[in-house]
């Protein structure tokens, strides 16, 4: 049976660190800033957004289609198409490609899709040892960590943790936190197992079904040597990544990482295609719930997202407690979204880390509405029943006083006074959530209602239709202008 994530418990021992939750705060925050400067760069930046969700929608729902038209070009280039219907069909394909060939060594760049399947512990437990390529990814694999973060893995480490991290697992100086040594560190360490690798593997960021082609954006090219310098190439691809056309590209390549890090456009966007010259190219097309998520009226707009992390970059929640106290692949609050469609249970907390303010919908590049779908996630967990007991006879009492005026008046008049003469004792006990972790504000000597009452007194609504006993007003001479 899977385990409930608690996210709050999750997150204290990364709130109870102030220079990590510092950095990672402005960290992301300077992000979600240059997102705004790249967008604001674009006249045209919200019809793009339009046109991105518009293709993505268009694709969805003709997806059998497209996915069809891919599987025959990509034939027809001479790729080997697999399709699995699941994670663990998934990670049989390429345990089979990789054990029929003799390969134990597999060099892979960054795919949520094989973090999503759990393909890495898989291999190793089958004696295929795999190696990330990533920067980020490699020092979460080195930290036996997950990815906190979408875009940037190891965001929530300073350099000094990696520093430490590198030093135990390849060698490098302990007390050498500089970020260019550390990455000529990894940069040292890697490049044997791209040479002594029998198979590379990528994710994808977009599958175009016209060319049948394979897009992969990175910045850092571990991608292409992946792909090029070992003899078989594995591309795992979720089927949500399909796209028609070619030209339908630019827009997304446009988008990507303008939201995700600011800049215009990747250091490297690799089309791959067909495989080279003596060598093999597979495709791995992979369901793992994403038909069924198409299924849901509500929820199958999450099958858009481009993977760019903006969403997670704005949230105020996320920025505070970080990603691995989501518990799933996903964090932020795109994983508040997509994990629930996994399971429900164990990822029921999720929906309840967001303030639903609106700000990831607002940011995402093609148009989803991720504060609405976690509103209506959280109505389905409290129907079904996996809501805690205290916040489940909070939310009623909630809604008993917020329901009735006169009863809400009532005690906003009271409690201020009744809690200045309780024991602290009494208020900080474990069931008050917000007095873990500040002080109870003091309550103003007036309610709004009762400052209101005494300040706009002429104020007070009035009836909108004159009443029939009484002449109705003269209208104002210069109705008609517009102010």
């Amino acid at each position: 049976m899977s385990r409930r994530v608690d996210h709050a418990k999750a997150s204290r021992a990364f709130i109870g660190d102030e220079p990590h939750i510092r950095f990672h705060d402005k960290r992301l925050w300077g992000l979600r800033e240059l997102r705004d400067q790249a967008a604001h760069g674009i006249a045209e930046w919200e019809q793009l957004r339009a046109l991105a969700s518009q293709i993505k929608e268009h694709t969805l729902g003709n997806l059998a289609g497209y996915l069809e038209q891919f599987d025959r070009t990509a034939r027809a280039n001479g790729v080997v198409v697999h399709w699995a219907a699941d994670a663990a069909e998934h990670n049989r394909i390429v345990h089979d490609l990789l054990a029929e060939r003799g390969v134990d060594l597999l060099v892979k760049s960054k795919s949520m899709l094989t973090e999503e399947c759990e393909m890495r512990p898989y291999l190793e437990a089958r004696g295929i040892e795999v190696v990330e390529t990533d920067l980020g990814e490699r020092i979460q694999q080195l930290d036996g960590e997950m990815p906190s973060h979408i875009v940037v893995p190891a965001v929530h480490k300073l350099a000094a943790d990696v520093a430490e991290v590198f030093a135990d697992s390849i060698g490098t100086d302990r007390a050498n936190a500089d970020p260019h040594y550390l990455a000529e560190g990894m940069r040292q360490d890697t490049r044997p197992y791209f040479l002594r690798a029998g198979a590379g593997m990528t994710g994808c960021n977009f599958a175009v079904a016209e060319t049948g082609t394979v897009v992969v954006c990175t910045n850092e090219g571990n991608a292409d040597l992946s792909a090029n310098l070992p003899p078989i190439h594995i591309a795992s691809i979720g089927i949500e990544k399909l796209i028609p056309r070619l030209s339908d590209l630019a827009v997304f390549v446009r988008m990507l990482s303008r939201s995700a890090l600011g800049s215009p456009i990747t250091q490297y966007t690799s089309h791959f295609r067909a495989p080279r010259e003596g060598g093999e190219l597979h495709y791995v097309l992979v369901d793992n719930g994403r038909s069924a998520r198409l299924a849901m009226d509500d929820f199958w707009y999450s099958l858009k997202c481009i993977r760019c992390g903006a969403c997670m970059n704005t949230c105020p929640v996320y920025r505070r407690s970080g990603g691995l106290s989501y518990g799933g692949v996903y964090a932020g609050p795109i994983g508040a979204i997509i994990n629930p469609t996994f399971d429900l249970k164990k990822y029921s907390a999720l929906p309840f880390a967001s303030t639903l303010n609106g700000s990831c919908s607002n940011v995402c590049p093609v148009k989803i509405n991720i504060h609405e779908q976690i509103y209506k996630w959280r109505q389905i967990v409290a129907a079904q029943g996996h809501v805690g007991f205290v916040k489940r006879e909070s939310m009623k009492l909630a809604g008993a006083v917020l329901g009735d005026p006169r009863r809400y008046r009532k005690l906003s008049e009271t409690t201020g006074r009744a809690i200045a003469g309780l024991p602290r004792a009494f208020l900080y006990n474990p069931f008050n959530a917000w007095g873990k972790q500040r002080e109870l504000p003091a309550a103003p000597k007036q309610t709004f209602h009762q400052w209101y009452a005494a300040n706009r007194p002429s104020e007070r609504v009035k009836p909108t239709v004159p009443c029939m006993a009484e002449p109705a007003a003269e209208p104002p001479q210069d109705q008609g202008e517009t102010r």
